[in-house]
């Protein structure tokens, strides 16, 4: 997997797609205005850079059609929906999933919006590592919403631990879906090369 991680993998330019894509970040943005509003500072974050993330490719192209693929980002608001503030190993795995998801996103736009550019295989492990990186930020947020807000926060060290634990094996876990997923749509790409090389020139 050396070649660079295409855009094409995960933006779509279809009328679908972007109605839905749109719906979602209408609701993104809502509910990170409203988290600032209650002072859920992780929530916040998490909806901002999603909303983010959503905006990107329809304002690089120009056309509100160019959106990123509308379950992706679906996945990756599922921690706005689970909540902050909820401990448990199941509930902390599948949020980490989506914020691996987001994550990967995030890659995207970068790669949109500035000269960083990344190979599938980098991209794996900055999605490891800022899923890790975020449970951090959200232990860290949350408790400063505790003590400023009076908001929900983990009781114990032990339920900390949870959040983290689930955290490292939803990233590690998400890295190795997306290193497979990545080699099908390489392999598939370099038949697309073999049967027609001016298809993908």
């Amino acid at each position: 997997m050396s070649q660079q991680l295409p855009e094409e993998w995960f933006v779509r330019d279809e009328r679908v797609n972007a109605g839905i894509a749109w719906t979602i970040t209408a609701v993104l943005a809502a509910i990170a205005v409203a988290a600032f509003l209650g002072g859920l500072l992780a929530m916040t974050a998490v909806a901002a850079v999603a909303t983010f993330v959503a905006v990107v490719p329809p304002a690089v192209a120009r056309t509100w059609r160019r959106t990123v693929s509308w379950p992706l980002l679906l996945v990756a608001a599922v921690p706005l929906a689970f909540g902050t503030g909820r401990p448990g190993f199941f509930g902390g795995v599948v949020v980490g999933v989506s914020v691996a998801t987001l994550a990967l996103l995030v890659v995207v736009a970068l790669q949109l919006v500035t000269s960083v550019r990344m190979t599938p295989g980098f991209a794996i492990v900055f999605v490891v590592i800022a899923t890790l990186a975020t449970a951090g930020f959200w232990a860290v947020g949350s408790a400063a919403s505790a003590v400023l807000f009076e908001t929900a926060f983990v009781e114990t060290n032990d339920q900390l631990m949870v959040v983290f634990t689930a955290a490292a094996v939803a990233g590690v876990g998400a890295g190795l879906l997306f290193r497979w997923y990545f080699r099908r749509l390489l392999a598939r790409d370099g038949e697309r090369a073999a049967e027609d090389p001016e298809a993908t020139a």
